[in-house]
């Protein structure tokens, strides 16, 4: 089913033209705990003071957590689009900094378990989409779901978040492995995630690519150390991102360097086959006059 839509859409690019292009960025790990959901609301929140445009999509299906680290009310969410009770449109809910947010559900082991169909049904369902959006990131879930693939899949960068744990290199590795051997997946940017010092970073970064250089076809790039830094954890008890609460700390230092280096990365001129980006709305903006619905 997924592959269909794939192909339903490849098949809408050739029938556009002028593309405006989204930036799709998935945040992902292997393993919960080291830093994803605040890596990812801190570049999205520092894109947005920047000017961007940004959407956030909370990916942890089951267990979501992006509305309650920004201390954002939210009435609808991704089980409601699933269940056929409202679209896409009616669950975001805007951020600070004018950014946008699509919440997911909590406590819900169903949506944690999509059938095939149920992907296509999401991913077609960003077609409804009228949002302009220039950078568009991801908040995975833990582990190597189907869920989690399938985002990793779409992005045209994928950001492994990684910290100095055996099992976070551990799982990291594992959650390359599977991408790159089985999905074509090979190009990896990696953030050291709460880290002492620069060298410690870089030290873990060997760790990983010892082994992805020796086993895999992966290509990994280290494009952040984000400190220790205990603002980070104020920050989160008062239910908002370290750039904003403390700005001039060095793990905002870090992560506002980050986001801005992550607007510089290229984005393809046309769809490489891993889906690339979710619908048509996101890969362009503007159609031929008259040919789509004669189509």
């Amino acid at each position: 089913m997924i592959e269909s839509t794939m192909q339903d859409q490849a098949s809408g690019l050739r029938r556009m033209r002028s593309p405006t292009r989204t930036k799709v960025i998935t945040v992902t790990g292997g393993k919960g705990g080291v830093g994803k959901t605040n890596i990812t609301l801190n570049m999205a929140v520092a894109m947005a003071k920047s000017g961007k445009k940004v959407m956030v999509l909370d990916a942890d299906l089951g267990l979501a957590n992006v509305d309650v680290l920004l201390g954002l009310r939210v009435g609808k969410n991704l089980s409601h689009v699933m269940q056929g009770l409202c679209d896409l449109k009616d669950v975001i809910v805007e951020g600070p900094h004018g950014m946008k947010i699509i919440p997911a559900s909590s406590g819900m082991q169903g949506m944690t378990e999509l059938s095939p169909a149920q992907h296509g049904g999401l991913i077609r369902a960003f077609g409804t989409l009228d949002e302009e959006i220039d950078v568009l990131l991801v908040d995975t879930a833990a582990g190597i779901s189907d869920m989690v693939l399938s985002f990793s899949r779409a992005a045209q960068d994928v950001l492994i978040v990684v910290c100095d744990e055996p099992t976070s290199i551990t799982d990291a590795y594992a959650l390359i492995k599977l991408l790159s051997r089985e999905h074509g997946v090979t190009r990896f940017k990696v953030v050291a995630n709460m880290v002492r010092s620069y060298r410690e970073g870089r030290d873990l970064f060997t760790k990983l690519t010892r082994v992805t250089e020796r086993f895999l076809n992966a290509n990994l790039e280290l494009v952040a150390c984000v400190p220790i830094d205990e603002r980070v954890r104020q920050s989160v008890r008062r239910q908002k991102v370290v750039v904003d609460a403390y700005p001039s700390c060095p793990a905002a230092h870090a992560l506002t360097a980050l986001s801005s280096k992550a607007l510089t990365w290229p984005i393809p001129h046309s769809p490489s086959g891993h889906l690339e980006f979710f619908v048509e709305r996101l890969l362009v903006r503007e159609e031929l006059p008259g040919d789509v619905q004669s189509e």
